[in-house]
């Protein structure tokens, strides 16, 4: 129980993080990538910013045998850059640039009523099941 509070408390951070700076509004990121027209680099800030307490937690981390919610800690060990890894990051960064949100920041954006972010909710979890099914036949 105490794994699904701290999971659940951790989300609600983040959410909060993605709304305070106005993360969820695809028009802020889209600007981000329009480096030739109407920049705004808020989104660099947002991200540099996300660097500080991310380096904290990875400091703690190497002094810890286990954490704090669970047996071991879940590290990818992965080193390999391979064709599925590389076709991912390209439909999520087409993804991100056709419409400006990405999964994290489209979750929290569920919570403003707009439409466009059911709708990209719905198509993640569409892509999501379509994924699992070829990857079970696949097996």
């Amino acid at each position: 129980m105490s794994r699904l509070i701290v999971a659940v408390l951790c989300g609600l951070l983040f959410g909060a993080g993605m709304v305070v700076s106005d993360m969820i509004n695809p028009a802020r990121v889209l600007a981000f990538l329009d480096v030739t027209g109407a920049w705004d680099p808020s989104l660099a800030f947002v991200m540099g910013g996300a660097l500080i307490p991310s380096a904290i937690a990875w400091l703690i981390r190497r002094r810890m045998e286990a954490p704090v919610a669970a047996d071991t800690f879940h590290v990818p060990e992965g080193r390999t850059i391979d064709t599925p890894l590389v076709g991912g990051a390209a439909l999520f960064g087409l993804g991100w640039g056709l419409v400006g949100l990405c999964p994290g920041p489209a979750l929290a954006a569920l919570t403003t009523g707009a439409w466009q972010a059911f709708v990209f909710v719905g198509a993640l979890a569409a892509g999501m099941a379509l994924f699992r099914l070829t990857l079970d036949r696949n097996a």
